[in-house]
């Protein structure tokens, strides 16, 4: 098997990366990198990523790290396979192109927040900061008017069809909506629409699988 993925199956990143193979439809292989015993800071990973942080991926002598990298790469490389993740039409290039640079921007560094707050240092037996909650809901809730003001317009952000831009926002916004924030995606209809759209595909269903496993 030619493509791996190298991560852990609770990291957004990893997921962002392993939910893009599976939307392509490439058989890949999944290697665990243990966080815990710090196999990320190890040479042999390393090596893959210089900045020691999970995904890493290899695709025969190709060797690609920073997850939305990956799925760029993806999703160029593979653009015959699977489901078609970029755009033609100019018009959806460029909001592929805008909604992509909002996810990484906009969305994620406030989701990112509140996912560690409300469900990693859960996992990890940490106390959450209810400041750091509270200010971080409030950057939502501007994120999230945006989003409703735009997916007023089309189905999906880029245009009519599940696109990369819409991809990028899986993993945050699957542990988002096992937390109390999940009201906020709720009270705007075209977001929440959204919202079980995209995280009902197959390929996430998939993803999360990983978890299971082991």
């Amino acid at each position: 098997m030619a493509v791996k993925v190298h991560g852990s199956p609770i990291s957004t990143a990893t997921l962002r990366a392993v939910v893009a193979l599976y939307e392509k439809e490439i058989d890949f292989e999944f290697v665990t990198v243990d966080m815990k015993s710090g196999a990320h800071k190890h040479p042999q990973f390393l090596a893959l990523n210089p900045f020691g942080q999970v995904p890493a991926l290899e695709d025969g002598d190709i060797k690609v790290f920073e997850s939305r990298a990956i799925t760029k790469y993806i999703a160029s490389a593979y653009e015959s396979k699977g489901t078609p993740l970029l755009c033609k039409d100019k018009k959806q290039i460029a909001n592929l192109a805008i909604w992509s640079e909002v996810e990484a921007h906009q969305f994620d560094p406030v989701a990112s927040k509140l996912a560690w707050e409300l469900f990693y240092k859960g996992l990890f037996g940490m106390q959450t900061d209810a400041a750091a909650v509270e200010e971080n809901e409030a950057k939502l809730v501007k994120v999230l008017d945006v989003y409703e003001a735009r997916l007023a317009q089309s189905k999906y952000l880029a245009g009519d069809s599940f696109t990369l831009a819409d991809l990028q926002h899986l993993p945050a916004l699957h542990y988002l909506s096992g937390t109390k924030v999940k009201s906020l995606f709720d009270e705007r209809p075209h977001v929440s629409a959204w919202c079980k759209d995209i995280l009902a595909r197959p390929s996430w269903e998939k993803s999360l699988a990983l978890q299971k496993q082991g």
